[in-house]
């Protein structure tokens, strides 16, 4: 009997009725007699988390056994490939596991001594960075996390992390190892060092104004908004409210125009990827209202979830962004068009993994 397999659908984004083939865990469309049907509806390459922890909980490392129910929960959802931005946990024994998701890892979080959420990070002073940079880029898989800014005390508000000279040796350092580098970014003010620096990629972006997008979009950098976690700013205004009032304010000042500013930033042409952040305070397989969020900024339904799926997987560099023939069979298949309307994705009816049905 043969192992192949056949799914009968409109395949996304091409909009194309086709029967896909699975062969040997790749994709074809050259007809194969015997193939058993498995599927059939609207086909979406694997949906990407670009900004995920996993092995992570809000207290820090977990388990091997809690980092696998984090990434089941994740592959359940449709999410097939993650960028796992910042993690304390070595999580690549998952490599061996075709039942799990893939994961492109950016190593550890690179802080400043209590200036990040304990447990997470390396915490490290500034003349240190570049040196940790090279390590977390030789552990990772092509990209290193740095954390931008924090609460300063001294200050009593955010400030950034790093100064411009060491940014520019750190992400210099990064690119000779062939990594890219992101930043964790809640304000303002670490912004244009960043982009002065070269940095490739800004996580949540809530301090952006008109001109730090319009240099977003000339220097090509990219941005994770992680739009389904900035809804916990007035709790962590909350919390900070006693010590750090002028924290407490900002915050509360960014959720109000959060999705005039990611709107904004969206319209000028800012690249823009889903990312849950999963795996701190949020739990994971919540990639389909980060898609839905993404649509509340402005983006149409296609934009939103290419931003999870087609557009972000050439992004990060991995193939089957068009399912096209040869492509890895990392699928997943709806009963009804989820251009038509986002809610679908919350209801995959089938995910495919490495060719294989998962569920």
């Amino acid at each position: 009997m043969s192992s192949a397999l056949v799914v009968a659908g409109i395949v996304l984004p091409s909009g194309v009725p086709r029967d896909l083939y699975v062969v040997d865990g790749h994709i074809t469309y050259e007809p194969v007699a015997d193939a058993e049907r498995v599927a059939e509806g609207w086909i979406v390459p694997g949906l990407v988390d670009a900004h995920c922890h996993v092995g992570l909980d809000e207290h820090g490392p977990v388990s091997d056994e809690e980092a696998e129910r984090q990434a089941l929960a994740d592959r359940d959802a449709g999410t097939l490939l993650i960028r796992d931005a910042g993690s304390a946990a070595d999580t690549r024994w998952m490599d061996e596991r075709d039942d799990l998701p893939r994961i492109i890892r950016a190593g550890r979080h690179l802080a400043r001594p209590q200036r990040y959420i304990r447990n997470y990070a390396h915490e490290i002073e500034p003349a240190e960075l570049p040196a940790y940079v090279a390590r977390e880029a030789q552990r990772g898989d092509g990209w290193v996390k740095l954390v931008g800014d924090w609460i300063d005390r001294d200050v009593a508000d955010l400030a950034p992390c790093w100064p411009l000279d060491v940014l520019r040796a750190a992400i210099d350092t990064a690119h000779a190892h062939g990594a890219r580098v992101t930043a964790h970014c809640f304000g303002e003010e670490s912004l244009p060092d960043l982009f002065e620096a070269g940095i490739d990629c800004i996580e949540h972006g809530s301090g952006l104004t008109t001109d730090l997008i319009d240099q977003m979009v000339a220097k090509g950098i990219a941005l994770v908004p992680t739009v389904r976690q900035l809804e916990n700013f007035p709790r962590y205004a909350a919390a900070g409210e006693a010590r750090f009032p002028a924290y407490a304010a900002r915050m509360r000042e960014m959720f109000d125009r959060r999705k005039e500013v990611l709107g904004s930033a969206h319209e000028a042409g800012v690249a823009i990827y889903a990312g849950t952040d999963a795996g701190g305070v949020l739990p994971h397989g919540l990639i389909a209202e980060e898609v839905r969020e993404l649509a509340g900024i402005g983006m149409s339904a296609a934009q939103a979830l290419g931003a999870a799926s087609w557009h972000a997987r050439p992004w990060l560099g991995r193939p089957g962004g068009n399912l096209d023939e040869g492509d890895p069979a990392d699928f997943v298949v709806y009963d009804a068009n989820p251009l038509d309307d986002l809610a679908a994705i919350s209801h995959p009816s089938r995910v495919v993994l490495r060719g294989v049905v998962i569920s």
